[in-house]
């Protein structure tokens, strides 16, 4: 048995997705833009999608952008908010510590244009202080950046209240909704956002599709430029397969999300629980009230993480160490370095994250194969340290 536990890094396509991009694949060639029959066919297609995630974070279908995925769509929030709001004299942007990569390098190459980039801190559950925030604003920001739920440790966080208070001081409010979108309900609305980021492969759809949701009359410069595709907003033929796709997991995702969130909630729980009692010196890390129902972020004492990783990929078990957007690196989770944790806990830590084919069977083997792993790795750990005097 071979199991997948790393849904938070992709996921895998439902049965009806895969046959959705296969027949757009096929039969919907023409070019979304051209007025012909076959350019309408596939116009249609884009169109249908645009609704199905619209519906989704309870959107106006006018208000979503096609991107290429949810690293796009961060880039076009920010790097779109600066151009527009540049002349304005607000030039700061403001984001979480904990933020996706997408958004804090972004930030990085804004700051050597000039932008006053800051950083927001979490405290050690991974949340963001409403009141930190309420500090750091100045009548020169144009913007806050907060991810609503981390794709390391699932917390979530309180977007709302965020965003009401970065409008309290002018400005824009923007959201990477990339983890939550498709697993929670997400209502752009409710939360009070301008701007919110999604992306199909986090929610069993293709990768290389995304969206950006822009509230309806939210200044925004486009980053691609060419012909007038995405009404101005997004330059460049759309990917119709993947979009087509993305409408469809969009519509599974919001059909079976109550079931399915409580049942991979109880999955997750039953993972979390006997890795807890089955494994001496583990802990959890986040907040476990406020989180993403698939994901648990836990810490094993006296482990290598990266070494735990690599026994159970030898065992069939896939698991992550952190973001696989920084996998083949060495550095530690910038995330749960801003939680505050000792760099102990910090490199012993592993991300699981179940999704839609994950089942009790799989939760039941990684529990039986943990202890005798762990015990192994603490061996070898200990003969190490007796070696070296």
């Amino acid at each position: 048995m071979r199991v997948y536990f790393d849904y938070n890094a992709t996921t895998p396509l439902a049965p009806e997705v895969a046959e959705a991009v296969a027949v757009a694949t096929r039969d919907l060639f023409g070019n979304a833009s051209s007025v012909h029959h076959f350019g309408q066919q596939a116009k249609a297609a884009l169109d249908e999608a645009r609704s199905a995630i619209a519906a989704l974070v309870r959107a106006d279908p006018s208000e979503i952008v096609f991107t290429s995925g949810g690293t796009e769509a961060d880039n076009f929030a920010i790097r779109g908010a600066a151009d527009a709001l540049e002349s304005s004299g607000r030039r700061q942007i403001i984001a979480s510590a904990i933020e996706h990569e997408a958004v804090l390098n972004t930030l990085k190459s804004l700051a050597r244009r000039g932008w006053q980039t800051t950083t927001l801190p979490v405290d050690q559950t991974g949340i963001v202080s409403p009141d930190r925030l309420r500090e750091l604003l100045t009548d020169a920001t144009a913007l806050v950046s907060v991810m609503h739920a981390n794709n390391e440790i699932g917390t979530i966080q309180p977007i709302a209240e965020l965003a009401t208070i970065a409008h309290a001081r002018g400005a824009l409010m923007h959201t990477d909704a990339v983890q939550t979108v498709g697993k929670i309900p997400v209502d752009v609305r409710a939360l009070g956002v301008d701007l919110l980021s999604l992306s199909a492969h986090k929610f069993n759809g293709p990768k290389g599709a995304g969206a950006l949701w822009i509230k309806r009359g939210t200044r925004l410069q486009p980053i691609l430029t060419g012909g007038k595709h995405e009404r101005n907003r997004r330059a460049g033929t759309e990917n119709v397969p993947a979009i087509v796709g993305m409408g469809v997991a969009a519509r599974l995702a919001a059909a079976k999300m109550a079931a399915e969130s409580a049942r991979v909630a109880a999955l997750r729980d039953r993972l979390e629980d006997g890795i807890l009692r089955g494994v001496p010196g583990t802990a959890v890390n986040g907040d476990p009230r406020s989180r993403v129902p698939n994901t648990t972020n836990i810490s094993f004492d006296h482990v290598e993480a990266e070494s735990l990783l690599i026994a159970l990929d030898l065992d069939g078990v896939a698991v992550s160490t952190g973001s696989a957007c920084s996998s083949g690196t060495l550095e530690p989770s910038h995330v749960l370095r801003a939680m505050g944790y000792p760099a102990g806990r910090v490199q012993s830590s592993l991300r699981f994250s179940l999704g839609l084919f994950s089942t009790a069977e799989e939760v039941d083997r990684v529990v039986t194969l943990l202890p005798r792993l762990v015990d192994k790795l603490r061996g070898l750990t200990r003969k190490t340290a007796v070696a070296r005097g």
